[in-house]
């Protein structure tokens, strides 16, 4: 099964900003915001953006682009270091696994809102405690009360002890949440549905790969921006919505002194944001064209997520402040972040609109349309991966192909079923908690420092001019980002998040993590990166020293994909995954056997001008003269490629017809090239 390619550069940018725009847009960044001094933290965040997210997006998007590898096969660079490979893969599809968790419950709210009624609006469920307070009822008669406590329900109480509808709605109704980590009780079955749902539409969409990706993201990547404008004009137009605006933008420059948690935060949201060093940026770019402009992309796609990041945040923050002046509240009372923001406040803002419904429709799908766009390039990474690296295996038919994504999909579906358990919210939170940032970090200082060093930059250099030409501006920035700053900027985050970091808890500090419950989270974080280490254990498990001067040299088959693009210090040679034969040219094929004792023949051999060697097919009518090693010259016009024994000997000629493996090397002459071609017990020709 052909590779293929993105079916144009559009589809590419997209894809790339649909795996960068997604549901931390809206939940993550605007309260990061707000939390980390307003406005100002704008200043970090754009600083990190510059110095370490937009060179590791442009290193990543160049590198996959250059070998048209995914992000395991793409380390026949560096062959000793391609656990930092495995450590990519592995922690995305561990983001993916509970992503895909959160659009299950945006699946869920998304069939809940299809009712004249939002089931959140009221008190009077069976699910309500009494507990409950309706935000009108909350400004009514909390809100003008004296003092902590008051008397609800005929039950004195403190005022922290209501809750809201929305509140218990996704808490009692959708998660059925049980107390703790340590109960985790069975599965709750509406969500394993909607779970079902979400695994079996990421399977549709990816079924053909990009080839179908590419279609999709015309929609997921372009439509959550209309219904986010959208929710912007009604939100803008509430009362109380400009007390939220100001309060999202006002600059508290104080914080930024709170140098290990503010600027740490702006670094993890960075990785977080980009979706670098997950390897989703290289398996995409893998599929462009050779020569396509990746600086350009490397500055659209950044620039386009931060300032839909800041769109989004007056999207949130105008409701809020609605909220907070419907209920007589300050407007940090009123917001949250995570799912407590996108499940329980904005919903019960949502509920008090007219219309409410309809805007809890078009929320919600918004929401799910962001969470795929990310969804699809995070699952598709894990598939090219191990497709690139086992490609006689993966992608020898589209039966096969299919088969290895339907399983996948099942499995990590399987995977995920204990996240929509009673308890499985604790287990979301653990895994959100430790995976999002500190393995993306040290994944990306590992793959910074190994690229620059060990692979050298003069030579990532020399593989950029072959793409876009010399610019040495340009190049003389990416070597002192990526070789100094970068590498210095993600170390100090490392250390930062290492030294202010605090036991995981839940619902403001009111739960605290059980041991074993940070125990998991921290086995998680060892899961991520424990291939890093234990990968160059196993390359040098021989020869230590031999393996290791073998292992930090290129494989001889590194290097651009097509022939014509070989240039430089690449050359076609028989490791080529990619040969080709032009018309009109003289072939001296040099005799060599597999078995030792037999010397083949080269005497039958297809007319075509592609698709000579392991594949059936052939295009007829175009006729090539061979000079053999005893220099006959033949006409070609028989069957199959490169036969051996008699013409009549069927079994011979099943048995060879997919032994030819590629070119030896190409000596481009006058009116002739030369070919020696090798043959080798392999099923396998890339493109001729």
């Amino acid at each position: 099964m052909e590779r293929g390619a993105w079916g144009g550069k559009l589809e590419f940018l997209l894809t790339c900003i649909g795996s960068a725009v997604g549901l931390g847009n809206v939940w993550r960044f605007p309260y990061l915001l707000f939390e980390s001094g307003g406005g100002a933290f704008l200043i970090p965040f754009v600083l990190m953006l510059f110095l370490i997210g937009i060179p590791l997006f442009y290193l990543e998007i160049t590198w996959g682009q250059f070998a048209s590898l995914g992000p395991l096969a793409i380390f026949r660079s560096i062959p000793i270091f391609k656990g930092i490979g495995f450590g990519m893969i592995f922690t995305n599809i561990t983001v993916a696994l509970y992503y895909n968790v959160i659009i299950t419950w945006c699946l869920y709210y998304f069939f809940a809102s299809l009712t004249s009624q939002l089931p959140w609006e009221y008190c009077n469920n069976a699910w309500n405690t009494k507990y409950c307070a309706t935000s009108e009822q909350f400004k009514n008669n909390i809100s003008n009360t004296e003092g902590d406590f008051i008397e609800w329900n005929g039950i004195n109480m403190s005022k922290s002890e209501l809750v809201t509808p929305s509140e218990e709605y996704f808490y009692r109704k959708v998660l059925q949440l049980s107390p703790g980590l340590e109960k985790s009780g069975t599965i709750v079955w509406q969500l394993a549905l909607c779970l079902f749902l979400a695994w079996t539409l990421v399977f549709l969409v990816l079924i053909k790969g990009i080839a179908s990706l590419g279609k999709v993201v015309y929609v997921t990547s372009t439509f959550p921006y209309l219904l986010l404008t959208l929710m912007l004009v009604r939100g803008v137009t509430l009362p109380g919505a400009s007390i939220g605006i100001q309060f999202y933008m006002l600059p508290d420059f104080s914080r930024l002194a709170d140098s290990k948690k503010v600027w740490s935060n702006a670094a993890i949201q960075i990785f977080y944001a980009l979706s670098t060093c997950t390897g989703a940026l290289i398996a995409m770019s893998s599929y462009n064209n050779f020569k396509n402009n990746t600086l350009r992309d490397a500055l659209i796609v950044p620039i386009v997520n931060v300032l839909t990041s800041i769109y989004a945040g007056f999207v949130i923050f105008s409701v809020l402040g609605y909220m907070a002046d419907m209920q007589g509240k300050k407007v940090e009372d009123v917001a949250a972040d995570g799912p407590g923001l996108v499940f329980v406040v904005y919903p019960e803002g949502l509920s008090t609109m007219p219309a409410a419904p309809v805007w809890s429709v078009l929320f919600f799908l918004m929401m799910m349309m962001l969470g795929f766009s990310s969804m699809f390039g995070m699952v598709e990474c894990f598939f090219v991966a191990f497709m690139d690296e086992f490609p006689m295996l993966l992608r020898k038919s589209k039966e096969r192909t299919y088969l290895f994504r339907g399983v996948g999909i099942l499995i990590m579906y399987l995977i995920s079923l204990p996240m929509v358990t009673n308890g499985g919210f604790y287990l979301f939170s653990l895994v959100d908690s430790f995976t999002g940032g500190f393995p993306l970090l040290i994944i990306g200082l590992f793959e910074l420092l190994t690229l620059m060093f060990v692979y050298g930059y003069k030579n990532f250099e020399e593989d950029m001019s072959m793409m876009m030409g010399d610019k040495p501006v340009m190049f003389k920035f990416f070597r002192v980002t990526w070789c100094i700053i970068s590498p210095f900027v993600i170390l100090l985050s490392v250390i930062a998040t290492a030294v202010s970091y605090k036991k995981p808890t839940l619902f403001n500090g009111t739960y605290v993590f059980p041991a074993f419950g940070e125990a998991i989270g921290w086995l998680i974080v060892t899961f991520c990166l424990m291939f890093i280490p234990l990968y160059i254990i196993y390359y040098m498990r021989k020869d230590l020293y031999k393996l290791y001067k073998q292992g930090i040299q290129s494989e001889p088959s590194w290097g651009p994909a097509k022939a014509e693009d070989r240039t430089g210090r690449y050359k076609v040679s028989r490791y080529s995954r990619t040969s080709y034969i032009q018309k009109n040219m003289t072939i001296v094929v040099s005799q060599r056997s597999i078995n030792s004792n037999t010397t083949y023949n080269v005497h039958d051999l297809e007319a075509g001008d592609k698709d000579l060697g392991s594949r059936d097919e052939g295009v007829n009518n175009v006729a090539y003269n061979y000079d053999v090693d005893n220099e006959t010259t033949f006409q070609a016009n028989s069957t199959y490629s490169y036969l051996s024994g008699s013409k009549n000997d069927s079994n011979k000629r099943k048995q060879h017809k997919n032994e030819v493996n590629g070119l030896d090397r190409v000596d481009e002459q006058p009116n002739t090239t030369n070919v020696e071609m090798n043959f080798q017990s392999k099923n396998h020709v890339d493109k001729f």
